[in-house]
Formats: structure tokens, C-alpha cells, sequence
């Protein structure tokens, strides 16, 4: 498995970067990985790291792109950027996917560009997986399409069902659509419109209608379908709230029970270690040909070797083949 790692994404990128690709490695036999960024600055790293190992290369790109740059305006001011550089070795078919930490939206316009769709696939979303008490949730689109139409969230549905019945091990996944009520009519335009197509899909059997904020923890569906200003709200004030309640937790609880603070302390980092979304290394751009793992701006040396290591997971079970094959049996709905 050869995975392109943009070596320069990240609030601190390269060095937790570079790092977590030699953990990676030495994780796994089987992977290699190419660090996509400047060649003197990935090298220091690397000699910090013990030096560079038999399976990691490096592919030199003399720009990058900040967190804070206009993706598209970034794109074409800087063309030999980390992130392209990404997307024209996987365009190549010179490695089977691409990770990085770096500015999504450069991340997802790249992807636009060089037009790296799945067959019949209209626009590519990231799926987030979260936590809730009937197991993981997948939650898509969390920032890829912030204006969708009502077929792209369709195909959100039927790509989110396709990754929980073969990654999360759902054997018939239910999908809900994201609504500020569980009412058919309730919402704005596009969500009714997205809920009659639903309706009227091959898919409707496994469509359980709307569903609200508060039904994502509770395991209401195994899928939840939103547009991508909403989806990444969503996602964040999870994480934030997540951090928020483990704080409280270790101060109200751990804090008090002064004999039983260790214990009480390795309890709650079991917590922190199980939801912490560094242990899921990041998210899929599902709909991409190819896999595209992005990964949180703040991501760590854990968070890049778990991204490594779920991007070779994807690919081994070949993920992109089964939305094809899905999306073909399965025809859009009528009028779109």
C-alpha cells in the first residue's frame, strides 16, 4: 500500500506530520509512504525522527498552502503547493490514496479539479464517524459541499450506507436526514425536496426520514445526511462539547475522590482514548476515485499514523468499487 502524505497540512506541520509517517511504517510492513512537501524541511525532520526509513520517500513541492488562504485562489496562485502535488501522484495512480491536515477546502477543491469522481457520482463528501449509544454514526457531508443539491445528498445517503455496512459492519444501515424537525414537511426547500427523493429511490426502505440533533448520540440511524455547513457545525460542537464534559468530569469527579485518583484518572483517559478523534485519524472524501483521507488541522504525530493506517484500511477493502457497483444497481430517483 502507498499512501501520499502532504507533508506541509497542519497547525504544526512538518514535524508531527513527518513523525507520524515513521510510526506508521514501522506499524506496518506492508505500507510505504511519500511525504509531499519541502525536501530540506521533511529531512530535518526526519533526522529528528532517527533518519528516513527503507519505506518513505519524499517528493519535493516548493509551496504550501495556509489554513488561512482562499482554497481556489491558493490553488492557482501557488500550483507547485503540497496539496496538489498530492492529488496529481494519486491522479497518476502513483500511490493508492492521499492524507493530509492541510486546508480542506484546498483539499476538496483539488479534488474538483482534476475531476477524480467515482462513476455517477456528482459531488464528493466527507463522512465523520461519531459516537452514540447503539455504536458508530456515520455523518455526512461535514464540510466538502456547503451548498448541495437534493441528489448530492441522495448520494451521500447511498455512499454513508455503502461505508457503515462495509467498515462499521451494519448489516442493513438506516439513513436519517437532518432536520430541525421529524416531521416530513418540516424545513427549508432543500431538505424537502432531498426527503422526496428519498421516498421515491430504490433506497427508501432504508430511509427512515428525518431526524434532529440530539438523535445523532442517540443512534437514531446509522447514517445522517446534511449539507456541509451544517454537518461541520455539527462535527465541532461534538468535539467541543466532548472536551468540555471530560474536562468537568476530571474536576468534579476525579478531582474529588483524592484516593481514588488514579483509578478514577485511567478511567477517564480510557474515555478520552476511545471518542479523542485522534484515534480516528480523520475523515474519507467518499465519492473521490481514489482515497482521500483529511484529517483535523490540529492532528498529532497518533492522529497521521492512525489516518495512514485507516487509509490503507479503506482501500484493502475496496471501498470506491462497492459505491460504484451500489450507484449503478441502484438508479437515481426520477426528475433528477
Amino acid at each position: 500500500m502507498r499512501i501520499a502524505l502532504d507533508a506541509m497540512g497542519g497547525d504544526h506541520a512538518p514535524g508531527p506530520i513527518v513523525a507520524g509517517a515513521v510510526q506508521a511504517v514501522a506499524a506496518d510492513p506492508q505500507l510505504e509512504v511519500v511525504l509531499v512537501g519541502d525536501q530540506a524541511q521533511v529531512e530535518a525532520c526526519l533526522t529528528r525522527e532517527g533518519g528516513k526509513p527503507a519505506r518513505v520517500e519524499i517528493f519535493h513541492s516548493s509551496q504550501f498552502i495556509t489554513m488561512e488562504e482562499t482554497p481556489v485562489e491558493a490553488l492557482r496562485k501557488k500550483p507547485d503547493n503540497s496539496i496538489s502535488r498530492c492529488w496529481q501522484l494519486l491522479a497518476e495512480k502513483k500511490v493508492d490514496a492521499i492524507v493530509s491536515a492541510g486546508n480542506t477546502g484546498a483539499m476538496v477543491a483539488g479534488g474538483l479539479f482534476r475531476r477524480r469522481f467515482l462513476k455517477n457520482v456528482r459531488r464528493p463528501g466527507i463522512a465523520a464517524v461519531l459516537p452514540s449509544l447503539r455504536g458508530p454514526v456515520v455523518l455526512l457531508d461535514v464540510g466538502a459541499n456547503v451548498n448541495p443539491e437534493p441528489e448530492h445528498l441522495y448520494q451521500y445517503g447511498v455512499m454513508g450506507a455503502i461505508f457503515a455496512k462495509h467498515i462499521l459492519q451494519r448489516e442493513r444501515p438506516t439513513v436519517g436526514l437532518m432536520n430541525i424537525g421529524s416531521e416530513e414537511k418540516k424545513g427549508h426547500d432543500l431538505a424537502k425536496e432531498t426527503h422526496a427523493l428519498f421516498n421515491a429511490s430504490p433506497f427508501r426502505d432504508q430511509f427512515i426520514g428525518n431526524v434532529e440533533g440530539r438523535d445523532i448520540q442517540r443512534g437514531a440511524s446509522d447514517v445522517v445526511v446534511c449539507d456541509g455547513f451544517v454537518g461541520n457545525v455539527i462535527l465541532k460542537v461534538c468535539e467541543g462539547v466532548f472536551e468540555f464534559m471530560m474536562k468537568m468530569v476530571y474536576q468534579e469527579v476525579v478531582g474529588a475522590l483524592d484516593a481514588e485518583k488514579p483509578r478514577g484518572a485511567q478511567a477517564l483517559q480510557n474515555l478520552v482514548n476511545r471518542y479523542d478523534y485522534s484515534e480516528q485519524g480523520g475523515a474519507p472524501l467518499l465519492g473521490i476515485d481514489g482515497i482521500c483521507i483529511i484529517c483535523h488541522g490540529s492532528s498529532g504525530d497518533r492522529a497521521i499514523k492512525n489516518a495512514l493506517a485507516l487509509a490503507a484500511k479503506y482501500a484493502s477493502t475496496k471501498l470506491n468499487e462497492l459505491i460504484v457497483k451500489e450507484l449503478e444497481s441502484s438508479p437515481h430517483p426520477a426528475g433528477t
